[in-house]
């Protein structure tokens, strides 16, 4: 069985070269698993960097070879900083510097993840209102697909819809008959039902209607109008809810966001900062901040 394989555990263990510089330093006597040219890997440190992995990831060693596999990546990891050693890569000032950087990155996140401790949560009300202002992105609760056509008189309507449940195609009749040139070349399709999508009187109407249905010919200062409606396609509704998952993640965010900005004021009202004459360097050039 071939163990050494690159993966995400490697990748992270090799990221991980920082933890024999923090001082962390195993207890004494510690079993020791393996000599790599002379350098120990004791059950202690073993111990550590399992511990650190997630759940998943465990599983998945569990799958592929268990702790057998990860002590053997754990030799192949200090071969590889051996090797860099040897390199004197361990005193190269840009990794210095980027060591430094990341250090410094995750004390700052351990700051912020302190001070941001309440969990952000969107109420209903922030939701459904959030949800209103993006209306016209979103179905209406009344899930329906809208087809209508628009006559002339009430007597040219009343014999299409006779002749529309005697079995003849709507859509076919909205293309041939219909006056509303938005529509009729789409056999009357107007798509999902969303707020504002009618004329007010039409819109009563549909409200109404049971699937399939036509409506009577509604008078209208345009004409008079033929509706039906007809349940929505199973991927129109899951698109719409893909949508609305979408825009709570955006409030979501948002709502994160201002509170990461509260603390970041709450900071600066404490401190004194001032910019040195030099800065302008930096701020003449760059625009509206």
């Amino acid at each position: 069985m071939r163990y050494f394989r690159p993966s995400l555990a490697l990748a992270a263990l090799l990221s991980g070269s920082l933890w024999i510089m923090t001082g962390c330093t195993p207890p004494q006597e510690e079993p020791v698993l393996a000599l790599v040219n002379g350098r120990a890997i004791t059950q202690y440190e073993f111990d550590v960097r399992w511990n650190e992995l997630s759940e998943a990831t465990r599983v998945r060693y569990d799958k592929e070879g268990g702790k057998r596999r990860f002590l053997d990546e754990l030799i192949t990891r200090e071969l590889l900083m051996q090797e860099a050693r040897r390199q004197g890569l361990d005193q190269n000032d840009a990794i210095r510097d980027r060591a430094q950087r990341y250090k410094e990155q995750l004390i700052l996140d351990e700051l912020l993840k302190d001070r941001l401790r309440a969990k952000v949560e969107l109420s209903q009300a922030e939701l459904d209102a959030y949800y209103e202002k993006h209306a016209h992105l979103l179905l209406a609760p009344l899930k329906v697909q809208v087809s209508q056509m628009l006559l002339n008189n009430y007597p040219a309507a009343k014999d299409l819809k006779k002749q529309v449940e005697a079995g003849g195609d709507f859509a076919k009749f909205a293309q041939r008959y219909s006056i509303d040139d938005k529509t009729k070349a789409k056999g009357g399709d107007l798509g999902p039902y969303r707020k504002g999508l009618l004329n007010p009187d039409v819109d009563a109407v549909v409200q109404t209607l049971r699937h399939g249905v036509i409506s009577e010919p509604i008078k209208t200062d345009a004409g008079y109008y033929l509706v039906k409606v007809s349940p929505l396609e199973k991927e129109t509704i899951q698109a719409d809810l893909a949508t609305r998952e979408r825009l709570r993640q955006e409030l979501l965010a948002d709502k994160r966001r201002k509170q990461f900005e509260e603390v970041i004021a709450d900071i600066r009202t404490k401190a004194t900062v001032r910019l040195a004459d030099a800065s302008r360097y930096i701020t003449e050039d760059t625009g509206k901040p």
